[in-house]
């Protein structure tokens, strides 16, 4: 037998996998992490698992300005890579967790906020309690996921995502175990329930932040990107990680403040409607989350080769995420069309259930709605991820939030103003999302992104910043 020992083409298929692949597990154990907590509180009832739903994802909301601007790190890390400059490429970590430092503060004191959303969104008292509950707790782990992304920016940007996805494989065997441990008081452990659920989630975190660090401080890491002398503030990697990472951080913020409002305003139709949504979108995370490993993976390839002044190469890169995305979403696709009934199945209660019941053949129909829009789902992460990679972050940013902000009017006239009914606006929803995304391929397709430098501007190559491989670095 011959093996095949060619090099990967740049920016193939193979290139992408080799990024992309890990990075799809890593956030396909995220998705199993979410995904498990509320099955494992559908046990206990509806209305534990949609105030999970809504408890968790309004924490997610309060960090995501701050996600997104350090996740922007990634790109910031390939193009230093491909242009030779592994020193700055630690520097440009080290920014982002000062970034992240001083945002902890500030989101715990933005807490009442997100009391005026539960309040204005008009929740049910039986959900409300446990919700409150459950997003008080999560809030003050959200440090944890801060120092996730930066860390993970690095391996993902230098393209080596197999110690993300190790780290997040940790995350989630920690976080599934000591869910059931404490959710239903295993071991002799008194059952938590919700909060149960919250503590689990927050140590499983800290552990995969525990096997990111391990490896970022690891001797041959030090070594080769300098990471003892990248432990400073320099201005000049802020000041590039502040003007291209503030789009994408804004972006995530408007982006699930729109998706947590739509969220809501579907909660706020009732018991049986908050059901029904909760168990379509455990299963859309399903769909889409792995996808942003694959975004992730073209990013991080886009912004290499664009480094190294080579946009064909990159072009190819993102061709060869779109490739996979689909291949992916195929898979999904005959998931939803084919058993939407036995997925919706999958969180019935323990003891008979009415607002369950009522709840499954409204799930099951937008279960099978959202099978419509699932390769276009690849689509537009992976165009977005390419804009990213290449810098193009105003119009990602801009394209994507006037994408979410036209759904949410959309859903609050059908429901509210037209007395639609949950499945009038999810059917809404479905159309108007396939009809806007192709937005970001017309921004791709214009070719600007080939014509911005990210570093252009930063001080060149120099003896202090850029030298791997001095005595004083062995």
């Amino acid at each position: 037998m011959v093996l095949d020992t060619k090099k990967p083409r740049p920016g193939g298929i193979r290139e992408m996998l080799a990024i992309a692949l890990p990075m799809v597990v890593s956030h396909a154990c995220d998705t199993v992490m979410t995904f498990t907590d509320r099955l494992f509180l559908s046990r206990l009832g509806a209305e534990q698992m949609s105030a999970a739903m809504a408890g968790g994802l309004t924490c997610f909301m309060m960090m995501t300005f701050f996600l997104g601007l350090t996740g922007y790190t990634t790109a910031m890390v390939a193009q230093y890579f491909g242009a030779g400059r592994k020193a700055r490429c630690a520097v440009a970590v080290t920014q982002a967790v000062l970034i992240a430092i001083l945002a902890y503060p500030i989101i715990l004191a933005a807490r009442p906020l997100a009391y005026v959303l539960f309040q204005v969104a008009d929740i049910s008292p039986e959900q409300l309690a446990p919700q409150t509950e459950y997003f008080n707790i999560l809030l003050h782990g959200v440090i944890i996921g801060l120092l996730r992304t930066c860390l993970s920016s690095f391996f993902s940007g230098i393209g080596k995502t197999r110690i993300v996805m190790i780290a997040s494989l940790v995350a989630m065997v920690v976080n599934i175990g000591l869910n059931y441990v404490l959710i239903f008081g295993k071991l002799g452990v008194p059952a938590l329930g919700i909060r149960g659920a919250a503590y689990g989630t927050i140590l499983g975190g800290v552990c995969g932040v525990i096997v990111l660090g391990v490896a970022y401080l690891g001797p041959n890491n030090r070594r080769e990107y300098s990471v003892i002398q990248s432990l400073r503030f320099d201005w000049v990697a802020m000041k590039t990680l502040l003007r291209f990472g503030y789009p994408a951080g804004l972006e995530m913020l408007l982006n699930l403040l729109a998706f947590t409002t739509m969220i809501l305003a579907f909660h706020s139709d009732g018991l049986v409607t908050a059901a029904a949504v909760t168990i379509v979108f455990n299963w859309d995370m399903v769909s889409f989350v792995p996808l942003i490993g694959i975004e992730i993976g073209v990013m991080s390839l886009v912004g290499r080769y664009m480094g190294a002044k080579d946009p064909d190469t990159a072009h190819r890169a993102a061709m060869s995420g779109l490739k996979t995305g689909w291949f992916y979403s195929a898979f999904i696709l005959v998931l939803f069309v084919g058993f939407p009934e036995y997925l919706v199945g999958i969180f019935r209660p323990e003891h008979a259930d009415p607002i369950y019941a009522e709840a499954v053949p409204m799930a099951v129909y937008m279960l099978r709605l959202a099978s419509l829009y699932v390769l276009i789902e690849a689509v537009v992460l992976v165009f977005s991820g390419a804009l990213r990679g290449a810098g193009d972050t105003f119009w990602a940013m801009a394209i994507s939030v006037g994408m979410h902000w036209i759904l949410v009017p959309l859903l609050l006239i059908t429901m509210k103003v037209l007395d639609g009914s949950p499945e009038a606006g999810w059917t809404v929803l479905v159309f108007a999302f396939m009809a806007l995304s192709s937005l970001f391929y017309l921004r791709y397709r214009t070719g600007r992104w080939r014509e911005i430098e990210v570093l252009h501007g930063e001080e060149p190559l120099s003896p202090v910043t850029d030298t791997f491989h001095e005595p004083a670095d062995l």
